[in-house]
């Protein structure tokens, strides 16, 4: 093998395991066998095939448990990653678990993850009951399990398998995908990413996680399994990528590529996880942080300034005062911790220039003082070269003529002013 600086050399384990559980109070009726072919053509000759092979073999496992035969689960990660009270008060309720494992070499087709999340939902159909991915700690829905499966050309949606969690952090939020060690490959990590990039940056991770798998997996394609697959230290991401990921209709790259580098993350302790970081290319000037938000806008565009000198208009004054009406009332649901999930409050502030304010958007970080906002600049001002996207601004709530509630990129409350703006543009 040749190491240069261009690849990172990753080892590659010699298998890979998948397991998926089915939470009863009494033994099934039915055998994996019998609730497979009850699928009928719900699922493809594929996977069929798939599950037959992994069943008549000693490649998988179909056992009736004990629940205090297997490790408890926790519920607190269950929770986090979307279980409902009903779900967990069935596992609680449950005295036997139907355990479905599969092993397998790494590759594509991933057949161990195929196979058994194809018997397990087959098995929760047939009873009537749950499916939880063990790996991914979730509750699965039978008929979502059952549809994230192969298509007849053998494709998949890589959100159905990887996801995107994120925390808060120091210097802004912490991403990693939860998904790729199914595959061998280690999970990516980024971080200082502005907090009002949430659902951009989770998308761009999906879809650096689609192009590095594929490369990975095209490591893998020979007879036999090497000790090691080398991956580009550099790697890049493209709309295309990312829409395949989720998938979306291919794209044209129009908008890319973007570029990401990639530095290993080796783990200290043995029981916690190694990790591929996101970092900018060497020699980039400034923080980790506008560099991401760079790499968004490259991706998916930013909203740009609004350089309005002439603040005569009715309809404008009228959507500044409406807005700047509602701002006690957005830091009281901001503060009260009633914007969770994907919702983002940007605030849109006035830059003194020589010939009047440029105007300028900025994400929600911090909002203790009622007249000042901490924010990370959503766009690039014309006047000041200081407020990039990405950057810490400081804004003065005196200063700010409007504010948006964001939900996935998509306003749905506030944005008076663009309203306005937009209106004259389509006049």
């Amino acid at each position: 093998m040749i190491i240069t600086d261009d690849f990172l050399p990753l080892p590659v384990p010699e298998s890979l395991t998948a397991t998926y559980l089915v939470p009863v109070s009494t033994p099934p009726e039915v055998t994996p066998a019998q609730a497979m072919a009850a699928l009928g053509d719900r699922v493809t000759e594929l996977v069929h095939d798939l599950a037959r092979q992994m069943l008549d073999s000693p490649l998988m496992t179909v056992d009736l448990r004990p629940v205090a035969e297997f490790p408890q689960l926790p519920p607190d990660l269950l929770t986090a990653f979307g279980a409902t009270d009903e779900q967990l008060g069935r596992l609680a309720n449950a005295n036997n678990l139907v355990v479905v494992q599969a092993s397998y070499r790494p590759g594509w087709p991933p057949a161990h993850e195929w196979a058994a999340r194809a018997v397990g939902a087959a098995m929760a159909e047939a009873v009537g009951g749950d499916l939880v991915d063990v790996f991914g700690l979730r509750f699965l829905d039978p008929a979502s399990a059952l549809r994230s499966l192969p298509d007849p050309e053998g494709r998949v949606r890589l959100v159905d398998w990887v996801l995107v969690p994120y925390s808060t952090a120091e210097g802004g939020l912490w991403f990693t995908t939860k998904g790729l060690r199914r595959f061998g490959l280690l999970e990516l990590q980024a971080q200082e990413v502005p907090t009002h990039l949430t659902r951009g940056w989770g998308a761009v991770m999906t879809g650096v996680a689609r192009r590095l798998l594929r490369t990975w997996t095209d490591g893998l394609s020979g007879i036999e399994v090497p000790a090691f697959v080398q991956l580009p230290v550099v790697t890049t991401v493209t709309d295309h990528d990312i829409a395949v990921a989720y998938g979306y209709p291919r794209q044209s790259d129009a908008a890319g590529p973007a570029a990401l580098r990639l530095e290993l993350d080796p783990a200290t302790d043995p029981e916690a996880d190694s990790f591929l970081t996101l970092l900018p290319p060497i020699g980039h000037p400034g923080p980790a942080s506008r560099y991401f938000a760079g790499v968004c806008t490259t991706l998916f565009g930013a909203p740009r300034s609004d350089v309005r000198y002439d603040r005569s208009d009715d309809a404008m004054a009228r959507a500044v005062a409406t807005a700047r009406a509602g701002l006690s009332a957005i830091r009281e649901r901001f503060l009260g911790g009633s914007l969770v999930g994907d919702l983002q409050l940007l605030v849109k502030y006035g830059l003194a220039t020589a010939e009047g304010p440029e105007f300028v958007w900025a994400g929600v970080d911090s909002w203790q003082r009622p007249e000042q906002i901490l924010c990370t600049s959503a766009c690039d001002a014309v006047a000041d070269p200081t407020v990039r996207i990405g950057a810490a601004v400081v804004v003065e709530t005196a200063d700010v003529v409007d504010w948006a509630l964001l939900d996935r990129g998509n306003v749905i409350e506030g944005g008076w002013t663009q309203a306005v703006l937009d209106a004259g543009q389509r006049g």
